[in-house]
């Protein structure tokens, strides 16, 4: 049986990704990091208790790290872990960057030092292109990359460590750039959760309006659902690769709001307000992906749509408030 490892497993992605490594029969084990309130690191793993192990750990703790590398041998890393929220990075710049970058570093070392016959994904971000775009309107792999927060810069020293390794010490070391994914296990402080709940809330009568930062910044959105299988045909390709991961479709925040709202039959201009404070620093306006190399290589397709992941959040929100 293979044996996988999932940094970040209590996050969104972790949790659809070990389900489906378990469903391939691969023995999963993940890593969390030790908060003071459990919330999701329980909840998106509890159908997974008795066939998941899961581990207390820090990345920029080496020799723990190193302790449950050798202990569990895994055939694959998938690191998922990440100081994940780009807003507050600009808050909490040193930190991201401790997590984000150098807890990458720490893995590969790792990998190397010890003679691992391991395959590792790294989780690289759309984020990583910032305000650069192809001619075409479309970012891909060959496109230039200059981040606009220090999540970007981050994701860009990792998404570069990975590809260095590979290179120089023939690491099967990938990066998967995918593109802003969604689903009812999001967190709730990101702007596709805190939307759809509050827009819920204002539905039940339980809040009265929703304070968002700049509407007009378009993302393609996916689900993580879907993503997370593009992140295991990335690992089972022949090759060690980097691939992007998106749907191709961009949309503005005002589209996801208006259509919320209208699939709760409200009017967003009756409850919607604009606040400075959450605008980001530098704002990243616009992204779109460009997915054709992994369609066209590994026969990754997406299959749940916007509007389909949309009303799958909606009604997760309902039924968590009612």
């Amino acid at each position: 049986m293979r044996r996988a490892l999932i940094t970040g497993i209590g996050g969104q992605d972790g949790s659809y990704l070990a389900e489906h490594l378990t469903e391939l029969g691969i023995e999963v084990h993940g890593l969390v990091r030790r908060n003071s309130t459990p919330e999701h690191q329980e909840s998106r793993l509890k159908n997974l208790s008795k066939t998941v192990s899961v581990y207390y750990a820090d990345m920029n703790d080496v020799t723990g790290l190193e302790r449950l590398l050798l202990k569990i041998q895994p055939d694959e890393i998938y690191n998922l872990a990440a100081q994940s929220h780009v807003r507050i990075s600009f808050e909490i710049p040193h930190s991201t960057s401790q997590i984000n970058a150098i807890g990458t570093l720490n893995l590969l070392e790792l990998i190397k030092n010890n003679n691992l016959n391991t395959k590792f994904y790294q989780a690289s971000s759309s984020e990583m292109f910032g305000t650069s775009v192809d001619l075409d309107g479309f970012q891909r792999e060959t496109t230039p990359m200059h981040p606009v927060s220090p999540y970007g810069c981050a994701k860009l020293y990792s998404y570069h460590l990975t590809r260095n390794y590979r290179k120089a010490y023939s690491l099967f070391s990938s990066n998967g750039i995918l593109f802003n994914h969604e689903s009812p296990r999001r967190g709730s402080n990101f702007v596709t959760s805190k939307v759809i709940k509050t827009a819920v809330e204002i539905k039940l009568g339980r809040a009265t309006q929703l304070i968002l930062g700049n509407l007009e910044s378009q993302r393609d959105w996916g689900h993580s659902y879907d993503y997370v299988r593009a992140m295991k045909l990335i690992l089972d390709h022949n090759v060690p690769e980097d691939f992007v991961v998106a749907t191709g479709t961009t949309r503005s925040v005002r589209d996801l709001v208006r259509l919320v709202f209208e699939y709760l039959h409200l009017n967003y201009e009756d409850f919607v307000k604009q606040d400075p404070i959450y605008f980001r620093p530098e704002e990243l306006t616009y992204l779109r992906g460009d997915s054709s190399k992994i369609r066209e290589s590994l026969g990754w397709m997406p299959t749940i749509s916007f509007e389909t992941m949309v009303e799958e959040m909606v009604k997760f929100w309902h039924d968590q408030l009612v």
